[in-house]
């Protein structure tokens, strides 16, 4: 089993932002795999399916992004998941340039709060994760992350969002390593 965890905040007001950029690759995956969402426990959205002769469970949080790591905790435990390496938490990360993906087995936060949450909710930083570079060029980051994307951003946003999608697939399917090797660079010179 595989659980796919996308960071964002709910409401409409945030639905467009940076910050919920995680929750936009969840819902992509949703999109190509023809899936719904249910609210579980008052915590977060899921949905599942089978692919590839394994079982997927996809997660947005709805605790806001701060708090992120009382909902994955809860569904670490709704479904049993024992190994951390088969979670992926997929979030923005504003010190990277737009259109970076950056996969890692583990490490640090990196300052980004809801993956903070979570490592302090788990016990570990060995969680798989996949940094979305949402832009580096910021003034003041908690205004910056939950701004809109610009136009030139939009118009690039659907690729980077395939992009991402994919390099969860590759994950699921190959490991960590695999989605490494193919997916760590800005998507959208080096394709």
């Amino acid at each position: 089993m595989y659980l796919i965890v996308g960071l964002g905040n709910p409401g409409p007001q945030y639905a467009d932002t940076r910050h919920n950029v995680g929750f936009m690759v969840i819902d992509e995956l949703s999109r190509m795999l023809g899936l719904s969402f249910r609210l579980r426990e008052g915590l977060f959205f899921e949905a599942s399916t089978r692919w590839r002769q394994k079982t997927i469970v996809f997660v947005k949080p709805i605790t806001y992004m701060n708090h992120s790591g009382e909902a994955v905790k809860r569904a670490v435990n709704r479904y049993q998941l024992g190994d951390y390496a088969r979670m992926l938490i997929v979030l923005d990360d504003l010190q990277l340039p737009f259109g970076v993906l950056r996969l890692r087995p583990g490490g640090s936060d990196g300052g980004q709060k809801g993956l903070r949450s979570i490592i302090n909710a788990l016990g570990t930083q060995q969680i798989p994760r996949l940094r979305i570079g949402i832009g580096d060029h910021y003034t003041d980051a908690s205004q910056y992350v939950l701004s809109p994307f610009n136009s030139q951003e939009r118009e690039q946003l659907p690729f980077l969002l395939e992009q991402a999608a994919e390099a969860v697939k590759v994950f699921i399917a190959h490991g960590i390593a695999a989605a490494m090797n193919r997916f760590n660079k800005n998507v959208l010179v080096d394709n």
